[in-house]
């Protein structure tokens, strides 16, 4: 009888203790929360796609190591990768796929006419979209409850550019006069154009021609060969990484130098690979564009693990990064996986863990009001912030000449 009560309590225990132990079994076994990540990661955008796609990555893993979604019981987040072919057809296929995987979300895009598309056949299911880089002010302008801009759009980019450009000429005794503006012909650079032609007279500045090109390009003599001829005080040039690589080394080859470079929005501006790999084409080059904030300490770890095995640091990269842990405490808050309650979290956000330099985020009509650009100049081979003045670690140097 005493065997038979000691059989029975040894049983009643190890069922008593499988209840106990049930909750942790339960959260170990989460579902995942299966998120979308959308870059063109193949065609002319690839570098920009590649560096977005690896911030995303390091925030999955940190989010992941840290215990996962806790209000979902450290649900994991399982990443679908989308790659857009760098085209707005691509990325709109890439969110028909997302749907039928049931992503609770999208993160990315980069450019403004894939972002612009991708958001769209996003908002057909409902799935929240956030977008990382795409600077066309329609992205947010057109009233979908599901889009999201973290970053700033060109009209904030523009005047901000402008501002710190007339400062800059100001303090040099105003050097700079007349200006040639280039840019890529799409729904980027097109826009950027406009802003410029409509501000810089008002600026005290006068715009001799304003010369757009294809992208991708194969040649930019005869831009070059064109601002020989004008003779520019300014170039402000708004391209993708290829073209102003090229356009930067065709114009240092045919001995063009004016007093500035002065680039918005850039692809290559502001990134570590023109600067390593074209050091003397590079130098002195001057950008307002996105940039993590170099005072907050997360920033040198996730620049430390996005330039392992010899990568570059690019703006790409702490942008998305930032995005997939703002899309994370959105889920946090929201306790859920249902697109609705995220979009509603995304849309009362005050997110502040990000390496950016803004404040904690806020979305009105789905822009963060607290986004904004930097100044950046190339110093001897460095990427040196000269405005704002609150963390610049550089000096501007200008004229250049």
């Amino acid at each position: 009888m005493t065997e038979l009560t000691r059989r029975t309590l040894l049983q009643t225990g190890a069922a008593v203790g499988a209840l106990v132990s049930m909750p942790a079994i339960l959260r170990a076994q989460a579902a995942p929360v299966r998120i979308g990540i959308l870059q063109p990661v193949t065609g002319a955008l690839a570098q920009d796609g590649e560096y977005g796609r690896l911030g995303a990555q390091i925030a999955l893993d940190e989010i992941n190591a840290a215990g996962g979604i806790k209000a979902l019981g450290g649900a994991k987040l399982e990443v679908v990768f989308g790659d857009a072919r760098s085209n707005p057809e691509g990325g709109t296929q890439e969110v028909e796929r997302m749907e039928a995987e049931k992503v609770s979300a999208i993160v990315g895009g980069f450019a403004s006419p894939i972002v612009l598309a991708a958001s769209q056949a996003a908002s057909r299911y409902n799935i929240p979209y956030i977008c990382d880089v795409g600077v066309s002010d329609q992205i947010v302008n057109r009233g979908l409850t599901n889009t999201f801009r973290f970053g700033p759009g060109f009209g904030i980019v523009t005047s901000t550019a402008l501002e710190n450009l007339v400062k800059l000429n100001e303090a040099a005794g105003k050097p700079a006069k007349t200006v040639v503006v280039v840019h890529e012909d799409g729904l980027f650079g097109s826009g950027m154009a406009k802003l410029l032609q409509a501000q810089l007279p008002g600026r005290g500045f006068e715009i001799l021609e304003t010369i757009a090109h294809p992208t991708p390009s194969r040649d930019m003599s005869n831009v070059a060969l064109r601002i020989r001829a004008l003779n520019p005080d300014l170039v402000i040039p708004s391209s993708y990484y290829a073209e102003f690589v090229l356009l930067a080394r065709t114009m240092q080859q045919q001995r063009i130098r004016p007093k500035g470079i002065y680039a918005i929005l850039n692809g290559a501006a502001s990134n570590f690979r023109f600067v390593k790999e074209f050091p003397d084409a590079a130098n002195l080059v001057m950008d307002c564009n996105h940039w993590a904030d170099p005072r907050k300490p997360k920033t040198a770890e996730v620049r430390r693990l996005a330039e392992a095995g010899g990568r570059f640091w690019l703006y790409n990269t702490p942008l998305n990064y930032s995005c997939v842990k703002l899309l994370a405490d959105a889920i946090e808050r929201a306790g859920s996986s249902d697109r609705a309650k995220i979009t509603e979290a995304l849309a009362s956000s005050t997110f502040a863990d990000h390496i950016m330099p803004y404040g904690p985020t806020k979305f009105v009509n789905g822009q963060n009001q607290g986004a904004a650009p930097v100044n950046t100049q190339v110093q001897n081979g460095d990427i040196k912030v000269i405005f704002p003045d609150a963390f610049s670690d550089a000096k501007p140097i200008f004229p250049a000449v």
